[in-house]
């Protein structure tokens, strides 16, 4: 069986959460779905995974976050990206560009 693999490259998912939050504040679920189209669903997120990582970047100060009625009238906590936050962005954006730097001449190698 030949399944294309949507799962979130591990250790990538932090900067997915924080580039997007860049954008605008929004709540969890606009998170995933803004990831998901953004990428063309080519990376799907697990609400586990995005829960844990939410209160994890909020730990360390990168995210705020508040609870707010949605449109819908329902209740959602909304993030929002930090100064620090911001800085950490710029750090992993910095970081996964140098490795997907060195990957890929990697692949690019002859024998």
């Amino acid at each position: 069986m030949n399944e294309t693999n949507t799962d979130v490259i591990q250790g990538t998912l932090d900067m997915l959460i924080l580039k997007t939050l860049s954008l605008e504040p929004m709540h969890g679920f606009g998170i995933a779905r803004r990831i998901e189209q953004t990428t063309q669903n080519v990376f799907k997120v697990n609400p586990g995974s995005l829960l844990t990582a939410l209160q994890r970047l909020e730990r360390n100060g990168w995210l705020n976050a508040e609870w707010r009625v949605t449109e819908n009238s329902r209740r959602a906590k909304i993030y929002r990206l930090t100064p620090t936050g911001k800085k950490q962005l710029e750090n992993e954006t910095t970081d996964w560009q140098r490795r997907t730097a060195a990957i890929s001449r990697l692949l690019k190698a002859e024998a």
